[in-house]
């Protein structure tokens, strides 16, 4: 059984890993850098502009204008930046490694919440397996993201301690309750369960008395949307190649060997 949790664990976590690493160079990545030319100042989103009080013109373009020069500056670091990021190989190559650690970490979770299912007599499939990929992304990125949204460069948060501390009280509720929710009984299980889930959201993510900085919002939209999605796909490939793997090999059996 151990060895069994293990190599399902790893294969699978390695699948999920390589598969994270590539979409996020395709589609978050870009966003990423784009944002640190915000953080760095090299772009500003806000900049000052006349409202048109003292020619009398009447116009007033909001706080967001910005002047030909700055607009030009911008569109082409954009465009050369989020199209064309470029390679770096130790930032790349690093950002590979520790999604292959991270998925290849979950996969063991999630794996070993396949044994404890299969030992009450669940059979595991692949395509039970997609299902507990979908319920892994739901309580460790989809819950989470409900209070804390994923984060650019620049941007304003609470307190990091207390920020993981939420996060991770809130991925154990959701874990626990979608357990709940699928292996209880009765309307008490899940009653229980549908608590459990709602009480990190009703105590609140922790974030900061006012928010600020120069990242402008709809490029943290778009990180937050895109880092989710990958986040879908990784998990989904991780509990669809685990399912596949656990059924695929067969329990060791214990039996006494015949000349």
């Amino acid at each position: 059984m151990f060895k069994r949790l293990i190599s399902s664990a790893l294969l699978a976590g390695a699948a999920a890993g390589l598969i994270a690493a590539l979409l996020q160079f395709v589609f978050v990545q870009p966003v990423l850098l784009h944002a640190e030319l915000y953080e760095t100042g090299e772009l500003t989103h806000f900049v000052p502009v006349d409202h048109g009080e003292a020619s009398g013109s009447g116009h007033d373009h909001g706080a967001a204008a910005q002047t030909p020069e700055a607009s030009g500056s911008e569109a082409a670091g954009s465009s050369s930046h989020a199209a064309h990021p470029g390679i770096d190989f130790a930032r790349d190559g690093l950002s590979v490694l520790f999604s292959l650690v991270v998925y290849a970490g979950y996969g063991l979770f999630l794996t070993a919440a396949m044994a404890l299912a299969a030992s009450r007599g669940v059979e595991i499939t692949a395509r039970q397996g997609l299902i507990w990929g979908v319920a892994g992304f739901a309580a460790v990125q989809l819950a989470p993201a409900f209070g804390l949204s994923p984060e650019l460069p620049g941007m304003s948060a609470a307190d990091v301690v207390e920020r993981q501390i939420w996060w991770l009280g809130t991925v154990v509720a959701t874990a626990v309750g979608l357990w709940l929710i699928a292996f209880g009984r009765n309307w008490a299980f899940w009653g229980l369960a549908v608590a459990l889930i709602l009480a990190p959201q009703l105590i609140g993510a922790p974030h900061p008395d006012e928010f600020f900085g120069p990242t402008p919002p709809e490029l943290a939209a778009q990180f937050a949307g895109r880092a989710l999605g990958v986040g879908l796909a990784a998990w989904a490939t991780l509990g669809l190649a685990a399912g596949w793997l656990w059924s695929r090999e067969p329990e060791t059996a214990l039996a006494p060997q015949t000349a």
